[in-house]
């Protein structure tokens, strides 16, 4: 492509601020992407080597977790410049080709921002730890201990024990709601405020087209530092942290979740807004009130555009049953705003193991993503079918993992690289022992291999992506009529151009489903839409979706 073309395509890129709305985006883990220069361990510059593999799953955007200067205590996500990229991922140079090799290939960049703490080697931290008289005295949490020395109040960390650590220099408490190393920033300080404003125009400026902000409504942390109280044993879960974690005992009323949320997010959203067609995605990170929260945070167009969802990330298995729940909960408490829907991702276990689903299994929950109201993130790897990867103790690298071994392994299992080939250990991705074990169960499931066999999952996802996209219902659409009988759900979306009626049987046995009134075209064969139709109704097969377009 020429320079004038690529001008057109980035021209094209800016010119639908909509263009969030039914996006379906591609998470790329840099550490475990591609490995540019043989030290195992991946980077900027092997994510524009691999762009046109992107390119060609008809995805609209990446997202890159964290590649921000860290000591890497928690992979990035512990960050201590949020002005540079750290040397293991490459260079700010290497992510300026990034952008302009994107948006060559006509896709946007979204990257990950974690606002809600840093690392605590960030010179904010340090200098803020140094006493409680200097200038940056107040922009971390600090509290004083008990009378009898203990914590200022009960809250604890995701990461397991106490949320909070004693500091011998200022001789108080300061909040970490995620490892030690990660300490809070005081959002009731302006000052905080306004530097996190700055630092997501630096990036803006440097070209990239929205943001996936971490942890979203954990910024505000209660003022009063009241005791969080305790949730029944009934109402437990492990959808945000595992069973073993005590983290799961609290109502978490007042560590997370603060009013004041949605006054820093009106800011980001006008900073945004600023700058033409940037769309953020925020995480709600809360087993309890996930989709009020996201209704909350996208109603309108002062939080953010959409909110990244936990409900289909959980452990229990996903039935026709459970998706209607959630559909029918979506539209009872955030109707006006707009979910981000995912399987996988960096943090639980890949969705096939999670599941344990067949391949037929695979194709019908992809169909059925493709099919749903919202936007899609899909995790590098699952288009390939990818299984959890078993990674032995002596092999962790992840904290959490290390923590609560062996009741709960940690995330590295959803981390080992990608598998570009089978013909070496490291699947193609570094030339060098990669950070993580390469599983040799992916190994035969390697892009090369799939590229070659014209029934792979990897076409499936490109023939349901390009299926999604041509259907302007199935992106921006409205959705109603949500029905489950037996095992097959069905709804139906519409915009204005067309009325899509979808069913999908979400089991190993046949099931069947009525077609609504009206003269109605079966479309999606290319997805095993169909079915037989004897006695007037559709009978499906195991997995098999029924997809057909109203007639006019």
């Amino acid at each position: 492509m020429n320079a004038e073309a690529q001008m057109r395509e980035v021209k094209s890129l800016a010119a639908d601020p909509d263009w969030w709305r039914g996006a379906v985006i591609y998470q790329i883990y840099p550490r475990s992407f591609q490995d540019s220069n043989g030290d195992g361990i991946g980077d900027l510059l092997g994510i524009v080597e691999r762009m046109p593999y992107i390119a060609s799953l008809g995805v609209d955007a990446i997202w890159i977790s964290p590649f921000f200067t860290s000591p890497m205590k928690d992979f990035g996500y512990d960050i201590s410049d949020y002005f540079d990229v750290d040397p293991m991922f490459g260079s700010l140079a290497d992510f300026d080709a990034l952008i302009e090799t994107a948006h060559m290939y006509g896709l946007r960049v979204m990257i990950d921002l974690v606002l809600s703490h840093t690392s605590d080697q960030h010179p904010w931290f340090e200098e803020s730890r140094s006493s409680r008289d200097n200038p940056k005295a107040d922009w971390y949490v600090w509290a004083d201990a008990k009378p009898d020395g203990t914590p200022p109040n009960n809250w604890l960390s995701i990461f397991g024990g106490s949320g909070w650590h004693w500091d011998a220099r200022r001789c108080q408490y300061y909040l970490h709601n995620f490892l030690t190393s990660q300490p809070d920033l005081n959002f009731h300080c302006a000052d905080v405020q306004d530097a996190l404003l700055g630092v997501g125009r630096f990036w803006l400026d440097r070209g990239v087209d929205g943001f996936r902000l971490d942890t979203i409504n954990f910024y505000v942390h209660d003022a009063e530092l009241r005791d969080n109280p305790p949730l029944p044993p009934e109402e437990r879960n492990s959808n945000i942290a595992p069973e073993v974690n005590p983290y799961n005992h609290q109502r978490h009323l007042y560590s997370k979740n603060q009013p004041e949320n949605l006054e820093f997010l009106a800011k980001f959203r006008a900073m945004m807004e600023e700058y033409p067609a940037i769309a953020a995605v925020g995480e709600v990170g809360d087993a309890q009130y996930g989709l009020e929260i996201l209704g909350q945070y996208t109603r309108g167009e002062t939080g953010v555009h959409m909110c990244y969802a936990f409900e289909f990330l959980a452990q229990e298995k996903l039935t026709a049953k459970r998706v209607a729940e959630v559909l029918n909960k979506v539209d009872e408490v955030a109707s006006d705003g707009w979910a981000c829907w995912a399987f996988s991702n960096h943090d639980v276990m890949r969705h096939v193991s999670r599941w344990d689903l067949t391949p037929g299994a695979q194709r019908g929950m992809l169909t059925l993503l493709m099919c749903l109201r919202g936007s899609v993130c899909l995790y590098q790897g699952e288009e390939l079918g990818l299984p959890e990867a078993e990674v032995a103790f002596d092999d962790l690298q992840d904290p959490y993992g290390i923590e609560f071994w062996p009741e709960y392994k940690g995330r590295d299992g959803c981390r080992t690289p990608m598998v570009w080939q089978s013909d070496n250990m490291s699947g193609g991705f570094s030339i060098h022992r990669p950070w993580l074990p390469v599983s040799t169960e992916h190994l035969g499931l390697a892009v090369a291999v799939q590229e070659e066999a014209p029934d792979a999952l990897l076409h499936h996802y490109r023939r349901a992506l390009a299926f999604r996209r041509a259907h302007p219902a199935l992106v921006k659409g409205d959705i109603s009529d949500v029905t489950v009988v037996g095992d097959v759900i069905s709804f139906l979306r519409k915009d204005p151009e067309e009325t899509v009626f979808v069913a999908i049987n979400m089991s190993d046995a046949p099931g069947a489903v009525d077609l609504p009134p009206g003269n109605w075209m079966q479309i999606g064969a290319e997805l095993n839409s169909g079915g037989t139709s004897p006695d007037g109704r559709v009978h499906l097969g195991p997995w098999q979706p029924c997809i057909a377009l109203k007639a006019p």
